[in-house]
This record gives C-alpha cells, sequence and structure tokens, in this order.
C-alpha cells in the first residue's frame, strides 16, 4: 500500500510539471503576440499621426469637371473642395481617428484634434452655405440638399457606433455631390450659388473669431495676464491709482500639443476653403479691390503648414532659447486674421 502511495504521488507530482510546463509555452505565446501588437501599433500610430498633404484646388476642381462632363460654374470649386476635404477626413492613412476605441487610434491625441480643428472649418462652411450663399434673399427657401448636410457634420465628432460618425459624415458627403450635380446640370437650375459680397462678409465674420480664439489660445502657451481681470482692477474714481496686476492665463502643457494640432487642422481647410473663393468670388474681389487681401491670407496660410522637422510640441518663451511652435502658429493665423478684417472692409464697401 505505501508503494502505491508513492506511486500516486509521483504521478501527480509529473502531471503538475507537464502542465506547469505548457502553462509557460503559452505564457511565452501570449507575450510574444502582445508584443508583436505593440510594435505594430506602435507603427502604424506613427504613419496614422502624418497629416494629409495640401492639394491643388485648380487642378482638382477641373479633374471632376471633366470625369463629371459639366462646366465648372459658379460655385463648383467650393462645393468639390468641401468635399475633397470631408473625404480626407475620413479616408486619409488610418481614417477617422477621434471615435477610436481601441489601439493606436485610441493612444493618438495630435490627429484626433487635427480632425477637430478641420471638421470645425467644415461645419461652418457648411452653415454658410445653407443659411446664405446658396439663398437669394432672406425669405427663399434652403437647398434640400444643403439642409441634410449640415447637420450631418455637427453629428457627434467621437461616436463609435449606432450610428457612427463615419456613417453620419459620408451621409453630408453625398448630399453634397447632390447640391453639386444639380448646381452643374443646365436642366436642373434649382441649384443656386450667389458670391455676393454680403454673404462672403457673414462667413468671414464668424471665420475672424474664430482664428481670434484660436490666435489667444495658442498665445497662452507661455501665459499672459487675462484682459478681463486687468479691466476689472482699474479704479474709475482715481485714473492715476496704480493698477493691481492681474492674473496670469496660461493653458496647461498636456494641451499646448492639442491647442496647436487644431490649430493646424483649421489653417489646413481653410488654405483649401480660400483656394476655392479666389475662383468662385474672383468678379466680386475684383470689382471690392479684394484680391490682394486673399492672396495674402492664403500666403500667411501656406506658412502654418510647413514641414514639422520636431518630433515634439517646443514651447520656449517667447524670446528663450528654444523654439515655440504655438507662438509661431499664433503669428501666421493673427497675420491672416488681420487681411481677413482689411477683407471684410472692402467688402463692406459700396
Amino acid at each position: 500500500m505505501p508503494g502505491k502511495i508513492r506511486q500516486y504521488f509521483r504521478d501527480r507530482k509529473d502531471d503538475v510539471q507537464d502542465y506547469a510546463g505548457g502553462s509557460g509555452v503559452i505564457g511565452k505565446f501570449v507575450l510574444f503576440v502582445l508584443v508583436i501588437y505593440l510594435l505594430v501599433a506602435i507603427i502604424l500610430g506613427m504613419y496614422w499621426s502624418s497629416e494629409p498633404e495640401t492639394f491643388s484646388v485648380r487642378e482638382h476642381t477641373r479633374s471632376v469637371a471633366n470625369a463629371m462632363q459639366r462646366e465648372p460654374v459658379t460655385g463648383f470649386a467650393t462645393t468639390v473642395t468641401m468635399i475633397r476635404i470631408a473625404e480626407t477626413l475620413l479616408d486619409k492613412p488610418g481614417g477617422y481617428i477621434s471615435n477610436d476605441i481601441f489601439p493606436p487610434g485610441l493612444w493618438l491625441d495630435n490627429m484626433p484634434n487635427w480632425e477637430y480643428g478641420v471638421l470645425v472649418q467644415l461645419r461652418d462652411l457648411s452653415r454658410a452655405m445653407r443659411k446664405d450663399i446658396s439663398r437669394s434673399q432672406s425669405q427663399s427657401a434652403e437647398d434640400a440638399d444643403l439642409t441634410i448636410a449640415e447637420p450631418q457634420f455637427h453629428f457627434d465628432s467621437e461616436s463609435w457606433a449606432i450610428p457612427s460618425t463615419e456613417a453620419e459624415y459620408r451621409r453630408g458627403i453625398e448630399a453634397l455631390k447632390r447640391y453639386l450635380n444639380r448646381l452643374s446640370a443646365p436642366e436642373q437650375a434649382d441649384a443656386q450659388f450667389f458670391a455676393r459680397a454680403d454673404n462672403l462678409n457673414n462667413w468671414l465674420a464668424d471665420l475672424e473669431t474664430r482664428l481670434g480664439s484660436l490666435s489667444r489660445t495658442l498665445g497662452e502657451s507661455v501665459g499672459k495676464a487675462s484682459v478681463s481681470d486687468a479691466v476689472a482692477n482699474v479704479d474709475e474714481d482715481d485714473p492715476l491709482a496704480e493698477e493691481t496686476g492681474a492674473i496670469d492665463v496660461q493653458t496647461p502643457w498636456t494641451k499646448i500639443d492639442d491647442t496647436f494640432y487644431e490649430a493646424r487642422g483649421s489653417a489646413w481647410a481653410l488654405l483649401h476653403i480660400f483656394r476655392a473663393i479666389e475662383v468662385d468670388f474672383r468678379k466680386v474681389l475684383r470689382d471690392k479691390n479684394a484680391t490682394a487681401s486673399v492672396k495674402q491670407i492664403i500666403i500667411e496660410l501656406e506658412g502654418t503648414q510647413e514641414a514639422m522637422w520636431s518630433p515634439v510640441i517646443l514651447n520656449g518663451s517667447g524670446f528663450g532659447v528654444l523654439a515655440n511652435h504655438s507662438l509661431t502658429m499664433a503669428a501666421y493665423l493673427s497675420r491672416a486674421n488681420a487681411a481677413i478684417s482689411d477683407m471684410r472692409d472692402l467688402l463692406s464697401r459700396g
């Protein structure tokens, strides 16, 4: 009996060793797969973080018109550019990343902020198209397809499913394509694009506040006094009294790259939009002597798209040793905004 007992325990010991050996193999395999997955995710993340290149609006407009066998009527360039911007947002490397719930998209933050900057400009222009540019007067009916496109682009930018953000934005793109088809078809004159100074001025007014806010936030990377606090500390009864200091407002260091890439995405979209405006509103711009202002805006926006040679967004002080990418971006946007102000002044003159 004792011999049988010893044999039993020997068998159990062998079983445990076999199990441990098998578990070790499985564990090593799981670790190997995990390491490979992380390496692939890192490489994909680097590839997906690359920003789309700029494109020639004139060449793209000409190619689309030839493919459709249509004449590029007024409004064709702007609509085609809107479609191209929206499709780039969804079809660039990695697709649309802002609503990803798995790595590597889940880990990325620069590209989602770039996407949001592009999306804001797409939303603003689609609203202007629906509200002003496609209507002859305030009592005119809204365009049927633009009433679909505008709210589609305002859909939640981070919805993963049921419905997904991509599906809703695709509906907006399809609505823009139907509008473009009707706009360029001679037999369907119900789609309109009124390239008037007041329509352009209304959109520029909204854009001016957008760029002003972005420039301010970019400038706060090094901290600056709050204007509201400074005004509140002024003693109205004694103008010679010494003012008390205002609290500095500074962008948190974790948000500096987010703000930078949002501004870079906005500038990327605006660069193409203004190139399209230069085509569709050329008569108005010429009549108002505003062509030079548009070209100045385009030059400043082109400066925002220069290649990034630093792997991180540097945040040196304004006159320090290291560069400050946020202040550089703010300078370009501020000059573009100044040109927009001049352009609005010219458009508002009789």
